[in-house]
């Protein structure tokens, strides 16, 4: 895990509303980060801490050349998997052993880039641990964290982030809003959002300032309350806030006042809520990371209709209590942490809590089961980007099994169907955690499950080539086939041996393997392994030389994915094919290579990709001119360290790297090669990926000088002015959703618009000048 791949440099979100004011803390903070390499802001729940961050790291981004990225840590709840969630927002893939910090430092070793950890408060331990170690080996590093709390290591500045200033009441000015103070501003323009034409006036300006002064200037209780002029005025919130500021304070003398002042605006707005809605608020607390609205239905919904759930989850985003946010064409919703903290106290009270969590863990067992059993369909790729966004849910699913007594067996379950998408997404060291828990908890008993789950486990720590890990597990799982004396079983194991096998070298016993599994899995109709085996057996013969029958397997799976609609197995059957014709057939073997490079783009699998990438080099290696081949070797080689590999891992695939990679550098000689070679090692993912299949950006001339689309972006623009969605783009082009989502960022920001529609009226224009 040596190299980011993504055509982006940094992650930053847009901002959806105005900031306003801190400009003595937004300059404070970047002198600290000027003279610190670590800053940490601290401060209470709601008092904009996050907000403060990412308008210091949006306003760096010019100092730091390889990017400004944002970690969030709210709902990381293993504090080992601090170093993995680093690496994943970064972009990198591990596929090796190597413990993720040290990967992590690796990367960063020698990059200018500004890391922002925020909520650290949960980890601090691990957050300290964390940034004391990447600090230390990386020189260039800056990290800006947010922590109710300092992370308290050496060479730490940090700053206290206050409330908003909040003006006078009495102290009127002779013009309304001037010297009104940020809290005063933040809630005028929070209150026009929230009701068109709202401004501050004579006769409004003093309960404002009151409703400031009484939150203390926080910006979260200041926002809710603005929300509420929807239902009363300013004097009428006044009136109310005052009342319940006082019980409060009566009922909690010992905590801190702002404290006190941020749970009166919660509980105020809880109360302000219907019964259905609080019911709503408080059972929506048990999700993790955000949910989809069939979730909310499957878990939360009780008595309520699908159409009655739909309007209360729309009065909670209105009255501003959830977020709605857009996942490419999903709709997702989440709690702020604050407010699902405050729901989970209220799910407590109302001894839902463990009927609500076991409700949680059974949705979301089904859910994975349900991918699992789609994965070989035209909704696979669906299915993925789902998971993707589930990894929160499903990661508390499996931590409710492993926490509640008898249910470790659940827990196996859960892992053994995530497994897909954990090998699928390069996720082999997150897979191995959870299933190494999980088969600890279970016990040892000798269920299928348990042997499902080390045959796993033991694919993970092959594909990482841990050998001797790999070796042990799948004698575990043996031992347990042996005991249930179930030819399934059997078969899972076998197929588990051949697996090994391969990677080890050991290609013969790799061949008898799979054709013995591969009987069982027929006669069972498991579509799944029987795919799965027919292309372990295709390498394995390719390998050996049995090009005929390697062939007949690859055609074999490609007949199987493509009446299914599937993606990531076909994309690695026309690799594989691709590396058994290369030599004998070098067109045929060329055009087997493009389709599966834009499977495997489509399905985000960079080892996919990396294969590919490097069998299109060989073939390059023999045509004129070699540059193209150095070319191809460079991207090859970013990409193998993206995956945390020095190269191609099989063995005899080595030789085929090493006779033409030297054939490329005799016939160009050894600066031109390296010259090449550079620029392909030094290509984004996207733009590597676009060279390989002859996608190179190509000037397209804009209307009134704009800068030039790329040909990609002309095509994407073209889509969209024939009104497709970027799914639908997606489809079109087969590449994924979010590299459209990608380019038409690119192209709106090229051309200066902020909508589809211009860039649909822009490609009319266009076509009216060609003609």
């Amino acid at each position: 895990m040596a190299t980011a791949v993504r055509g982006k440099i940094g992650n930053l979100p847009l901002e959806l509303t105005s900031f306003v004011g801190r400009r003595r803390e937004v300059t404070e903070t970047r002198r600290l980060l000027s003279v610190s390499r670590l800053v940490t802001l601290t401060g209470i729940g709601g008092v904009g801490k996050t907000r403060l961050a990412l308008r210091v790291a949006e306003d760096s981004r010019r100092v730091f050349e390889d990017g400004v990225w944002l970690v969030e840590l709210g709902e990381l709840q293993e504090e080992a998997l601090l170093p993995d969630l680093v690496a994943a927002t970064l972009g990198l893939r591990e596929q090796s052993t190597t413990p993720a910090l040290d990967s992590l430092a690796e990367y960063l070793a020698d990059r200018r880039l500004l890391l922002v950890l925020d909520n650290c408060e949960h980890v601090l331990d691990a957050a300290a641990s964390l940034a004391e170690a990447l600090l230390r080996r990386c020189p260039e590093l800056r990290i800006l964290a947010t922590s109710r709390e300092p992370l308290g290591i050496g060479g730490e500045a940090f700053l206290r982030v206050p409330p908003l200033s909040v003006p006078d009441p009495e102290r009127r000015s002779s013009r309304a809003g001037s010297s009104s103070g940020d809290a005063v501003t933040l809630f005028a323009e929070r209150a026009c959002a929230a009701v068109p034409g709202f401004g501050l006036t004579e006769d409004n300006r003093v309960a404002v300032a009151r409703i400031c002064q009484r939150l203390d200037g926080l910006p979260l209780p200041i926002e809710l309350a603005a929300v509420r002029l929807r239902a009363m005025s300013a004097e009428q919130i006044l009136d109310r806030l005052n009342d319940r500021y006082r019980l409060l304070t009566g009922g909690s003398r010992g905590a801190p006042t702002r404290q006190q002042t941020l749970r009166l605006c919660i509980d105020w707005s809880h109360e302000l809520c219907t019964e259905r809605e609080r019911m709503l608020w408080r059972r929506m607390s048990v999700f993790t990371g955000g949910f989809e609205l069939d979730a909310a239905e499957g878990i939360c919904a009780g008595d309520l209709s699908p159409d009655d759930l739909l309007d209360v989850v729309a009065a909670l985003v209105d009255r501003s209590i959830l977020i709605r946010e857009e996942a490419g064409a999903v709709v997702r919703y989440r709690l702020l942490e604050t407010l699902r903290e405050y729901g989970r106290e209220k799910l407590e009270e109302s001894g839902e809590y463990p009927s609500m969590r076991r409700r949680h863990r059974d949705w979301y067992q089904q859910l994975v089961s349900r991918a699992e059993a789609e994965w070989i369909s035209p909704t696979q790729v669906e299915w993925i980007a789902r998971l993707g966004r589930e990894q929160s849910n499903v990661r508390e699913a499996m931590e409710f099994s492993l926490t509640e007594p008898g249910e470790a067996e659940a827990a196996l379950r859960i892992a053994n169907a995530v497994y897909l998408f954990w090998l699928s997404r390069g996720l082999l060291g997150e897979g191995r955690h959870w299933l190494d828990l999980a088969l600890a908890r279970q016990g040892g008993q000798p269920t299928a499950e348990r042997a499902k789950a080390l045959y796993a486990n033991s694919v993970l720590a092959s594909n990482q080539g841990d050998i001797e890990a790999g070796a042990a597990l799948i004698e575990q799982a043996g031992e347990i086939a042996e005991v249930l004396d179930d030819p399934a079983v059997r078969a899972l194991v076998t197929h588990g041996v051949g697996q090994l096998a391969v990677c080890s070298g050991d290609l013969p016993l790799a061949v008898t393997s799979f054709d013995a599994a591969l009987t069982t899995f027929r006669a069972d109709g498991n579509t799944l392994l029987e795919l799965a085996t027919v292309l372990g057996l295709a390498l394995a013969c390719a390998l050996l030389g049995d090009t005929s029958r390697s062939i007949a397997c690859q055609e074999e799976a490609l007949a199987i994915t493509q009446s299914r609609g599937e993606s990531v197995y076909r994309g690695y059957a026309l690799c594989t094919l691709g590396l058994a014709l290369w030599q004998s057939d070098p067109r045929r073997a060329s055009g087997m290579l493009e389709q599966g490079l834009r499977l495997s783009r489509v399905v985000d699998d960079l080892l996919g990709s990396a294969i590919c990438v490097e069998a299109m080099a060989w073939v390059a290696a023999g045509e004129h001119p070699a540059r193209r081949a150095a070319v191809l070797f460079g991207v090859a080689h970013s990409l193998w360290r993206a995956v945390g590999s020095t190269g191609v891992v099989i063995p005899p695939l080595h030789e085929y790297h090493d006779e033409t990679e030297l054939r490329v550098r005799a016939a160009l000689g050894k600066r031109a090669y390296e010259a090449a070679f550079g620029q392909g090692a030094g290509m984004s993912f996207d733009d590597g990926i676009a060279y390989a299949l002859d996608e190179q950006p190509q000037g397209v001339p804009t209307a009134g000088g704009a800068p030039a689309l790329t040909r990609r972006e002309r095509q994407v623009a073209d889509l969209v002015a024939q009104g497709m969605t970027n799914r639908a783009i997606a489809e079109h082009l087969v590449i994924a959703p979010r590299t459209v989502e990608g380019h038409v960022e690119h192209v709106l920001a090229k051309l200066g618009f902020t909508s589809r529609a211009q860039i649909a009226a822009w490609v009319v224009e266009q076509a009216q000048v060609d003609t």
